[in-house]
């Protein structure tokens, strides 16, 4: 649990307490920093950082220095564990969000062709709000081929597994799903958003989630634990920015592939947006890459490890009957069948809440970008629960961790378990304004004006058709880790005889 902020009690009748100085230190110069980088990355994990300091203040709002701790870079922070305090991030009245996404470091605009795509520009700035209604409006021109392009790619990497599975034998076989749900991802993404099929290119269809995911490692790494030996990882992952030169030939086979192939994507942003189309390519390849496919790729194999576990087959079969009743009403004709006998959004927004649910409940749990952060534009009071207040100072950087502020006891029952039904019904309803994974309430929606990530809606639409799939097509399936270990194909519903055909006729 987390600890309670310690505030003085004040009656009804008084006012406020005045702020109080943030806890906690950031240690000697150089050594404080080091210190707690080892902590972070080897120590301790990364809950556990946040969870003791939190316990050593006596407070969910304190000091402390986050990786990395390059030459040049700033790792002081005054960190965010509580639901209440955390809402500051999302006030742009309050934060400047300018280069600050994955914190004081900026792996910068080398991995970008040199454009400053729309998530390092601040809602101050002029580019900002054509770049974010740019990505609004390709969401919206993909979304009605999105559910279609999802089904299909979702099939293919399903036959590959089933395939694979067949073939491995053995008294217990299993497929690893990682690397056919990346690919499943990649091509989806590219027909969806690019409006291009990566087949066209046997190059990008081969390597293009490769390319990705070297891309992205190289730019997050020194923020993140790999597990190699010490101390080569400190010396070489943790101690300086990675270059992206590494990645440029891959990089620049994606920015010729959406160039040549996704010109109508391309077109809308200089018709309708003003952009140019050099910054167009490298805005969507972001979008693509590092907002998209990174984030499907580190939420998508927790959400399906988490309902094939062994320990979750009631819940394996409250889905598949929360499913397959939908599927009987859609061939019963008691609903509108607008996307061929399949699933689509409609579907998966007012006909499943319990998969609606459990997608929510696992964003509260493993949410895809744990850290948020945003620097003070100006000096304000920070406030958290009840009357507790802290004096923040303009250009102080806030790191909000979300895996905590979203199991703050003081708002969630239960709040280290997953608990699927969390967000069904009216009282459930209520706490999504507690869910913040999006860089938002889930109750607020992306805008040109606000940070909000631009696909929140399409995020959760895609989880919930994924789990879905799964139980439109199996009647139960296992993981281990991050593989199948066992896959039952849905058996077929018995034809009616022409006599009870005709009786029910």
């Amino acid at each position: 649990m987390l600890p309670p902020t310690f505030s003085p009690t004040a009656s009804a009748s008084a006012s406020p307490p005045p702020p109080r100085p943030i806890p906690g230190s950031h240690g000697p110069p150089v050594i404080g920093a080091l210190r707690d980088r080892l902590d972070y990355f080897w120590f301790q994990s990364q809950d556990e950082f946040f969870r003791r300091r939190a316990a050593s203040n006596r407070s969910t709002v304190f000091r402390t220095n986050i990786p990395p701790t390059f030459l040049g870079v700033d790792p002081r922070v005054i960190a965010i564990v509580d639901a209440a305090a955390f809402t500051a991030l999302f006030d742009s009245a309050l934060v400047d969000k300018r280069d600050i996404l994955i914190g004081p470091y900026n792996p910068g605009p080398g991995f970008t062709g040199g454009t400053r795509v729309g998530v390092y520009l601040d809602t101050d700035e002029p580019d900002h709000e054509r770049v974010k209604s740019f990505a609004i409006s390709l969401l919206h021109r993909s979304a009605p081929r999105w559910p279609s392009v999802l089904r299909s790619s979702v099939d293919a990497m399903l036959d590959s597994v089933d395939s694979d599975l067949a073939a491995g034998g053995g008294d217990s076989p299993s497929v690893n799903y990682i690397v056919p749900m990346q690919q499943c991802i990649f091509r989806f993404l590219c027909k969806a958003l690019v409006g291009a099929d990566p087949s066209v290119d046997w190059v990008v269809d081969r390597f293009g989630f490769t390319i990705l995911d070297i891309w992205l490692a190289l730019q997050i790494l020194p923020t993140q634990k790999v597990g190699v030996i010490q101390p080569l990882e400190e010396l070489l992952i943790h101690s300086f920015p990675l270059p992206s030169f590494l990645i440029s030939p891959g990089y620049n086979i994606l920015y010729r592939f959406v160039e040549k192939h996704g010109a109508e994507a391309v077109e809308l942003a200089g018709k309708e947006h003003g952009i140019g189309e050099k910054d167009a390519i490298h805005n969507l390849l972001f979008v693509l890459g590092f907002n998209a496919f990174g984030g499907f790729s580190v939420f998508l194999p927790f959400l399906v490890a988490k309902i094939g576990d062994t320990g979750s087959s009631e819940l394996r079969r409250r889905l598949r009957e929360e499913v397959r009743a939908v599927l009987r009403a859609r061939r019963a004709g008691d609903e509108e069948d607008d996307d061929g006998g399949e699933f689509g959004f409609k579907d998966v927004r007012g006909s499943m809440p319990l998969v609606r649910s459990t997608v929510y409940e696992m964003l509260r749990m493993q949410p895809p970008v744990p850290l948020q952060f945003g620097r003070a534009r100006k000096d304000f009071v920070l406030r958290s629960h009840g009357d507790a207040a802290f004096q923040v100072a303009k250009g102080e950087v806030l790191c909000g961790y979300q895996p905590l502020a979203m199991r703050d006891p003081e708002v969630f029952d239960r709040p280290e378990e997953f608990v699927p039904e969390r967000f069904l019904g009216e009282e459930g309803a209520k706490l999504l304004q507690h869910l913040y994974w999006s860089n938002g309430p889930e109750t607020s929606q992306p805008a040109a004006g606000n940070k909000q990530c631009a696909a929140k809606e399409v995020v959760v639409d895609t989880a919930c058709m994924l789990v879905a799939e799964l139980f439109r097509r199996y009647d139960d399936f296992e993981v281990e880790g991050t593989s199948f270990t066992k896959l039952v194909k849905r058996q077929p519903a018995p034809s009616l005889s022409p006599a009870t055909a005709g009786a029910k006729q």
